[in-house]
């Protein structure tokens, strides 16, 4: 399974990821943290500045930084941009008023120099409710496919059930492993996506 595979290849034990938690307020950022680090998610508040949490899995120590989405608090995300290994963006996808807001927002991070060549992970949250968007729709409606400058992955969950979410997971785990940001040994996104699903099929 993925956990042996990870046993195997990493080089040094509890080797460390920084993960950057990116999205627009009440998209279930916080939620979805909590859901990662198995916390008890009754009581959830918005994120006035950042949280930060380390959760361990098989040997890896994964610093994932929670950054509030409200619009005041929106410039400072600059400030956490810095040696970020994996970006990981939230969207509510029952919120379609939204959609065009955070698409402008996930484009702006994508011409950050500071996060050049990060991988990108799209966490389609909220599809517990019947109004939610499917994540096929919502890479479409944010371009998604015209991305060549980094490996990119959505995925459907739902923070507050939990559906999804480990897979979001091992992919992060799994794309620490495989991928460098030197785009002369990049894979190309079909490669890269047959190398997981053999790890991932058992959660879908």
């Amino acid at each position: 399974g993925l956990l042996s595979i990870l046993r195997k290849l990493k080089s040094t034990p509890d080797q460390e990821v920084r993960i950057l938690l990116l999205g627009l307020d009440n998209g279930g950022k916080t939620t979805l943290l909590k859901q990662l680090a198995s916390e008890d998610i009754t009581h959830i508040t918005p994120t006035q500045g950042f949280n930060i949490k380390s959760v361990q899995s098989q040997g890896f120590k994964l610093n994932v930084w929670d950054i509030g989405g409200q619009r005041k608090i929106r410039p400072y995300w600059r400030n956490y941009f810095e040696n970020t290994d994996v970006l990981i963006y939230v969207i509510d996808s029952a919120d379609r008023k939204r959609f065009e807001e955070t698409g402008q927002e996930l484009a702006e991070l994508l011409d950050e120099e500071k996060l050049s060549g990060v991988p990108i992970l799209v966490f389609a949250n909220k599809q517990d409710l019947l109004t939610a968007a499917p994540a096929s729709e919502i890479a479409e409606g944010l371009n998604l496919h015209t991305i060549r400058d980094r490996v990119w992955q959505i995925q459907s969950c739902s923070a507050l059930t939990g559906e999804g979410v480990q897979v979001g997971l091992d992919y992060i785990l799994l794309l620490d492993k495989h991928y460098s940001r030197d785009p002369q040994i990049w894979p190309t996104r079909s490669t890269f996506l047959k190398s997981l699903a053999v790890t991932l099929i058992k959660h879908t």
